[in-house]
């Protein structure tokens, strides 16, 4: 495992297996009150696939997170999660993260981990050993017994994703993860997050205002209007990844990606 100040070599496949749709999305529309959120979103998403979703504030990006997760049901059109499309279905096979970690104060990093074992019934001390190998694994091995007072930022956003992976589902809705922290902790927490899913990989929904981040993570970019959020854009991200993250975001064909996903944002 690459620690998270070192370079990241991007040599991951780009193309997800595609055998199984992990999700579908048709002809959704969701009213909130007397605000039109979403209209007419449809989309389709392979198992193992990682969706970039960007677009300006107000969009319904995280509207459309809740929604996926059967956290917000569409005043029309269908939800499909691995076939499911009651609320209560959907939500038992997503694992939703939001910006901020939660972290509880009283809990070790380890304890926090287990959370979402222990909700499902686990005992604590069986959620800690399935835990224990992914904090050595994602070069946390020495953080167990610390308080969420004493990680830093990065660490802190660590540990709330293995929360998140830990939850063992099918879906991965990030929701901004990494948005609170500053553009060098952001940039390494880059290359930890695709590593971290080479070696455990999920279906991953993605939302991020970082263009750059979308390009780097994901293997799909879309691209919601201002509100109502209607897909104006989808880019597929073929690009080769060799090399560290410099040497990748530098690269022509990322710039040429990046203007693409920025001239639709303007639109």
């Amino acid at each position: 495992m690459t620690a998270p100040n070192e370079p990241a070599v991007y040599e991951r496949s780009l193309s997800p297996p595609r055998s199984t749709t992990a999700l579908e999305l048709r002809g959704l529309r969701v009213e909130l009150g007397d605000v039109l959120a979403l209209d007419g979103i449809g989309l389709t998403v392979p198992m193992h696939a990682r969706i970039g979703v960007v677009g300006p504030s107000g969009s319904g990006k995280t509207t459309l997170l809740s929604l996926i997760a059967g956290l917000v049901e569409p005043t029309s059109g269908e939800v499909s999660v691995g076939g499911a499309t009651e609320p209560r279905e959907r939500l038992a096979r997503c694992a939703l993260m939001p910006q901020k970690d939660l972290l509880l104060p009283w809990r070790t990093a380890l304890d926090n981990a287990c959370l979402a074992l222990e909700n499902r019934g686990v005992s604590r001390k069986a959620a800690r050993s399935r835990a224990r190998p992914l904090f050595e694994r994602f070069g946390l091995s020495t953080f167990e017994s610390k308080r969420p007072f004493q990680l830093s930022g990065g660490m802190r956003q660590r540990v709330a994703f293995l929360r998140t992976l830990l939850a063992e589902k099918d879906v991965l809705l990030l929701d901004e993860p990494f948005g609170a922290l500053d553009s060098i902790t952001r940039g390494q927490m880059q290359e930890w997050l695709a590593a971290a899913l080479d070696e455990e990989p999920r279906t991953v929904l993605l939302v991020t205002h970082d263009v750059d981040e979308a390009l780097l993570l994901c293997q799909r970019i879309v691209v919601l209007s201002p509100r109502p959020g209607r897909i104006v854009r989808e880019l597929e991200l073929s690009y080769p990844r060799h090399g560290t993250r410099r040497e990748t975001v530098t690269s022509s064909e990322f710039s040429a990606l990046k203007e693409q996903a920025l001239e639709a944002l303007e639109c």
